[in-house]
């Protein structure tokens, strides 16, 4: 999905007018994003690509992509086989790059230019700190099944950025975000909802600057199309309990988001078609014109179907850069302990926190194991 320039330049002027959730102001969340561009080197990945190819970091990403691919449907039963191209030639690769399903798998899989996030979008209003270490997870969430692909690029070396933590969380297929209590978000009412960590999880980039996730595609709320965050953690330190403790800085905050008719297809589907908050469409939020007005930025996953339709899950993937050298302070909403969440006062939804968690990982089922 891309955006005519005069497109984005008036979705730009709706962010002083639109709210994400209840007392969450996105014009807030624009500003910040703005001063942050002001102190970072701001570019794409089309640097990066001769030296990734010539460092057999293309190549490998061609053979984990379409090797993870075929894990994925061979978990779920699908043995149907089927030309490798023609699986990857939906929406965001055929649509909008001009594939075909005789393209082949090094292309689909190789490329750099279009699907970047960039590191300049702030956490926003839901972030929970000292969630788990984990590839999967779902828990018992229902959706449409989704493997995520991310990869870690610095855009001032255009080496992959090893063995730092990637983070990710969205909300679940009915547009509500597990460990937080809010109004605005689900049942007000349950104060249960704190404690929930379903749907956000850590894992650490591998030598590619990769790391890979099992979840369901994300629902939708008021106020924003359709995505999840990302959160990159430089020198944290791995605890015994499967959480970086209340790590509070970052080199990266960002959102990556779906193609439009990617959306309205899992929409049609249970548990999806129950939702009744009002749906954003991609062409409508104010983030996403921010990310969309960066030239050569192109904040999309990539992405295949598992198998014939839908209902068979996905495989998405995208390639990111940060700056390295750069760290913020964040500030979550709330944090998650052994006993269970506490919501922090001075952020967001609040209530008190601050010392490291010492949770214990949920169990992984037999519906979450991972890909």
């Amino acid at each position: 999905m891309r955006f005519a320039s005069s497109v984005v330049s008036g979705l730009a002027l709706l962010a002083g007018s639109v709210v994400a959730h209840p007392g969450h102001d996105l014009t807030q969340e624009i500003k910040e994003r703005r001063e942050f561009l002001s102190s970072v080197k701001r570019t794409n990945l089309d640097h990066c690509a001769p030296k990734l190819k010539a460092r057999g970091v293309e190549k490998r990403n061609i053979q984990r992509r379409a090797a993870l691919l075929e894990k994925a449907r061979a978990k779920r039963g699908l043995t149907k086989k089927r030309d490798l191209a023609s699986d990857l030639a939906t929406d965001h690769n055929a649509t909008d790059l001009g594939y075909t399903p005789n393209t082949d798998a090094a292309t689909l899989f190789a490329g750099y230019n279009s699907c970047l996030l960039t590191p300049e979008v702030t956490q926003g209003p839901y972030y929970v700190g000292g969630e788990f270490v984990r590839e999967n997870v779902v828990e018992e969430q229902p959706g449409v099944d989704t493997i995520l692909d991310y990869q870690v690029i610095d855009i001032n070396t255009c080496e992959p950025v090893t063995d730092v933590y990637l983070e990710m969380w969205h909300c679940n297929a009915t547009g509500v975000y597990g460990g937080i209590v809010a109004s605005g978000n689900g049942d007000s009412t349950d104060d249960t909802n704190i404690n929930n960590t379903w749907l956000r999880g850590i894992q650490k980039t591998d030598s590619d600057g990769v790391a890979q996730f099992e979840t369901i595609f994300p629902g939708h709320y008021t106020g924003r199309a359709t995505h999840i965050h990302v959160m990159i953690h430089q020198n944290a330190v791995l605890l015994a309990n499967s959480t970086l403790g209340n790590n509070v800085s970052a080199s990266h905050v960002g959102q990556a988001f779906f193609d439009q008719d990617l959306i309205s297809a899992v929409e049609l589907t249970e548990p999806y078609n129950t939702n009744t908050q009002e749906l954003t469409l991609n062409t409508e939020d104010s983030i996403l014109a921010e990310e969309a007005a960066t030239d050569g930025v192109d904040p999309f996953f990539e992405y295949t179907y598992l198998d014939d339709d839908i209902n068979s899950g996905l495989f998405a993937w995208i390639a990111f850069g940060i700056n390295a050298t750069q760290t913020e302070s964040i500030t979550p909403a709330a944090f998650y302990y052994k006993e269970g969440g506490v919501a922090n006062p001075n952020s967001g939804p609040g209530g008190p926190g601050g010392a490291p968690p010492n949770g214990t990982a949920p169990p992984t089922t037999s519906s979450t194991a991972s890909a």
